[in-house]
């Protein structure tokens, strides 16, 4: 598997600059080579990259992790942020930031001096999901930016604008025309908004989980979202450390405050101490979906937010409810979403797995990874092919749910795949 991985970078991806004879196409250019997902996505798609990047630094393409870099800061320059993916359709949103976790990447794999030339990138993005945050009064919101009562200032996700999508059109138009004339624009910003958190689409979202007109995302503070602003703002904070220039100080200690301040906000808004789990939060009220747990619980253990107590107490959490045959299962609701039961999904995999192992749970990382490799390995020698998602509850049985059949290819499977291998063949393997 590990070999036939490898060899298909070449085989996704995509030359610079692409092939712009057609006028009328809706890809937008990029300076330098990235890697696509594959299957019917032929387009980079911004944080399915982190995690093919894990891939590709595991088979020693550091090289193509700062070609894909320099891609996204051109995208950061002209447009204010990172599209979803490069398509002139997905200019309205963005996708779960993990620019600054790139950067973290390919400054590990080369040095810190390398990651310097990605600091204006990283700022003007930050600026990009911050825009109106000094006007907020307590309980407002502005784009994708809330204040909660207690003055926490956190993020959610958000669409300009409210329309359906043009890459699904008729699903969105036919689902909308079964919607209140009043509040159809508020579900199609709702659609638009669940398109950029990556998890289109999951009982997560929705308040009847058979119903997806009852989206309420845009309510929404979510736990990785603001996890992953954190890590930009910690980014930040230590390149201008590091370039110690005029004036980086006090820029360092401004982004170390703001990140120190999402933390304390995050922390006391979304950690319930009665289910020892994390949970998204309506910004409105503050209340907790605690009805709703999901996989995302675990990204503030990969970003080393939460408190060692926290951690450890998710981890259980996580080991007792959501541990099935394949690996992780991304939510306890089977509605027949996606990003939902029974599914897994690669990069929800990796970041519990080394979310986990962060905070002491090594041998249930072990168990995870050996789980979810071992699916892997099971469907690539009974298909050829590695796929978008998984069944995790029965690995014999082909993942299902969402507007499109299951993909192979795959981009970020690829790559999670190849990282853990890497690790399962460094460190001792358990017992599945």
């Amino acid at each position: 598997m590990e070999a036939h991985l490898r060899a298909l970078w070449p085989v996704l991806t995509r030359a610079s600059p692409p092939d712009t004879s057609n006028a009328r196409s809706s890809l937008i250019p990029l300076p330098e080579r990235y890697v696509v997902p594959g299957g019917r996505f032929r387009e980079v798609y911004y944080w399915d990259s982190y995690f093919t990047m894990l891939g590709l630094l595991a088979s020693g393409r550091t090289d193509l992790v700062g070609s894909m870099l320099d891609d996204f800061a051109s995208l950061i320059a002209r447009f204010g942020h990172v599209p979803n993916g490069n398509r002139s359709y997905y200019l309205s949103r963005s996708q779960p930031p993990f620019f600054a976790a790139m950067v973290g990447l390919y400054a590990g794999a080369t040095d810190t001096a390398h990651a310097l030339r990605y600091l204006g990138a990283l700022e003007r993005e930050h600026a990009f999901w911050m825009d109106g945050a000094t006007r907020l009064a307590p309980g407002e919101a502005y784009r994708r930016v809330v204040r909660l009562a207690d003055g926490a200032l956190l993020n959610r996700y958000w669409d300009d604008l409210a329309e359906p999508r043009p890459e699904a059109y008729r699903h969105d138009a036919e689902l909308g025309s079964r919607v209140p004339a009043a509040q159809r624009q508020a579900f199609y910003r709702n659609v638009r908004a669940t398109a950029e958190s990556g998890w289109d689409f999951s009982s997560r979202w929705m308040r009847d989980p058979t119903d997806l007109r009852t989206l309420e995302t845009t309510d929404l503070v979510p736990v990785d979202l603001n996890s992953l602003l954190f890590e930009s703002e910690r980014m930040i904070a230590a390149l201008r450390t590091f370039r110690a220039h005029a004036g980086d100080t006090a820029v360092a200690r401004r982004f170390a405050a703001a990140a120190a301040e999402r933390r304390r906000g995050l922390l006391a808004a979304a950690y319930d101490s009665a289910t020892a789990f994390f949970y998204d939060v309506r910004w409105r009220t503050g209340k907790r979906v605690s009805g709703r747990p999901t996989l995302a619980a675990a990204v503030p253990l990969y970003f080393g937010l939460a408190t060692l107590e926290q951690g450890r107490a998710v981890a259980a959490r996580l080991e007792r409810d959501f541990l099935r045959r394949g690996g992780l299962v991304t939510t306890l609701v089977t509605s027949g979403q996606q990003w939902d039961a029974p599914n897994g999904w690669a990069p929800l995999e990796w970041m519990a797995i080394e979310g986990v192992r962060r905070y002491g749970g090594a041998d249930l990382a072990d168990t995870v990874r050996a789980r979810w490799l071992a699916l892997n390995r099971r469907t690539y020698h009974a298909t050829g092919r590695m796929m978008e998602k998984y069944d995790v509850v029965d690995p014999a049985r082909a993942a299902g749910g969402g507007e499109y059949p299951a993909q192979d290819g795959f981009g970020w499977t690829n790559g999670v795949a190849l990282a853990l291998a890497a690790e399962e063949t460094a460190q001792p393997r358990s017992r599945p």
